[in-house]
Formats: C-alpha cells, structure tokens, sequence
C-alpha cells in the first residue's frame, strides 16, 4: 500500500503564492510520474501539472509561467510552487503518483487534496 501526504493548501489573496507539497511513502519500488490535478466545485478535475521521473515537465495553458513543478526522488515527494495567484486558480488540489509496487506491478495513487482559495 501507498500513501500520498499533501501539505501546504490555505487562503492567500489575489497575487500572493502558496507551496504545495505532497509525499509519497509505503512499499514503493520506483515513481514514474507524479502531478498535480484540481477540481473547482461544479467542474471536472483537470491536470494543473506533471513531472516524469527524469523531469520533463508538462503543465496546464492556464497556469503556465506562473506554477511551476519539481520533484525530489531521493524523497519520493512533488512540490507545486504557485506565483501570481488568481481567483480562478480556486479549487482542491489533489496529488497523483504512478507507483511500480516492489512486485513491479504499476498502480495509480491520489492524495486526499488540499483547499486553495484565493481572494480577490
């Protein structure tokens, strides 16, 4: 079993900046991809970011140069650096791993999520 810890959601104002992390522990083998997806109430969940384990980075139109995603191996976690926060950017913020298992079977794992608000 895995587990997906978040940390660093909460309430800033228009403009500000908020650091999402989120940790990966349990009987992982190897982390392929990990991202960051979020749903805003009334509306699907999208990707916002992914990073693959060799760091090749993809992320959303909509948060281009102003998020940016990084990851530390060594500690099987992802960050999410958030600049230039807008309202719309309002949403839980939920991380996702792709895990080979130590049986080398790949499975997808998400976090709990985390609220992001942003005020105008």
């Amino acid at each position: 079993q895995v587990q997906l810890v978040e940390s660093g959601g909460g309430l800033v104002q228009a403009g500000g900046s908020l650091r999402l992390s989120c940790a990966a522990s349990g009987s992982i083998f190897r982390i392929n991809a990990m991202g960051w997806y979020r749903q805003a109430p009334g509306k699907q969940r999208e990707l916002v970011a992914a990073i693959t384990s060799g760091g090749s980075t993809n992320y959303a139109d909509s948060v281009k140069g102003r998020f940016t995603i990084s990851r530390d191996n060594a500690k099987n976690t992802v960050y999410l650096q958030m600049n230039s926060l807008k309202p719309e950017d309002t949403a839980v913020y939920y991380c996702n791993a792709v895990v080979v298992t130590p049986s080398l079977i790949e499975y997808d794992y998400w976090g709990q999520g985390t609220q992001v608000t942003v005020s105008s």
